[in-house]
């Protein structure tokens, strides 16, 4: 049985990511970028949360294209009042989003 190096307990009673989760301040914002184009980007993520995995989600649920850069998720598309349920769904809190 592995052992995670950071909390001490069993790989599958892990607790580090919920933990990572509650204590974050995430930020959504709009930039806009060439041509006129809107753009939502997600930031203020900690280096225990997986953030290509939170990215894929949320171009799936969202229906959009995107990436990730110097974590950092960029969405095409202005979805900054879909992005606060997901990601409360997701387990973060919902008072550090803003």
């Amino acid at each position: 049985m592995e052992i995670c190096p950071k909390c001490g307990l069993p790989t599958p009673a892990c607790v580090c990511e919920q933990i990572g989760k509650s204590s974050q301040r995430i930020r959504v914002t709009n930039d806009k970028k060439r041509y006129g184009k809107i753009v939502t980007l997600v930031s203020g993520f900690d280096s225990t949360i997986d953030i290509k995995k939170i990215a894929k989600e949320l171009k799936n649920r969202l229906a959009c294209g995107g990436t990730m850069k110097d974590g950092v998720i960029e969405l095409q598309g202005e979805h900054s009042k879909k992005i606060k349920p997901f990601l409360e769904k997701l387990g973060f809190d919902p008072e550090s989003i803003e």
